[in-house]
């Protein structure tokens, strides 16, 4: 394991995933997961679909928020399930952006990845 990514598993929320760390947030309504990847040190944002009777995120163990255990008897065994998404990081929410941001700088990578494009 990178020691980036051993590092960032000790700040609040954050998982290890191979050579990548992962955490997720909920504010306003609004479901990230954020994806840091030590080797080209680069930070993703992704939303996370909002719980509901297709929702997969019931199914994700990492989910930080909501008791969802997944979808509804009565769903739709048709309906297209939701998925997560890429989000341009222009449009993350400033507070959750300089989180990222600090908790990089905690686990001693140069926080200015978080600002790096991919």
């Amino acid at each position: 394991m990178h020691d980036s990514i051993a590092a960032l598993v000790g700040r609040e929320g954050w998982r290890a995933e191979g050579d990548a760390a992962r955490v997720h947030y909920d504010g306003g309504g609004d479901r990230f997961a954020v994806e840091f990847y030590a080797r080209p040190e680069r930070v993703l944002y992704w939303t996370v679909p909002a719980d509901g009777p297709n929702a997969t995120a019931g199914n994700d163990p990492d989910v930080t928020a909501g008791g969802d255990t997944g979808p509804t008897a009565d769903a739709d065994p048709d309906a297209p399930a939701a998925t997560a998404a890429p989000v341009p990081r222009e449009e993350i929410p400033d507070p959750l952006r300089r989180r990222i941001r600090e908790d990089l700088d905690a686990a001693g990578v140069d926080p200015d990845a978080e600002r790096r494009t991919v």
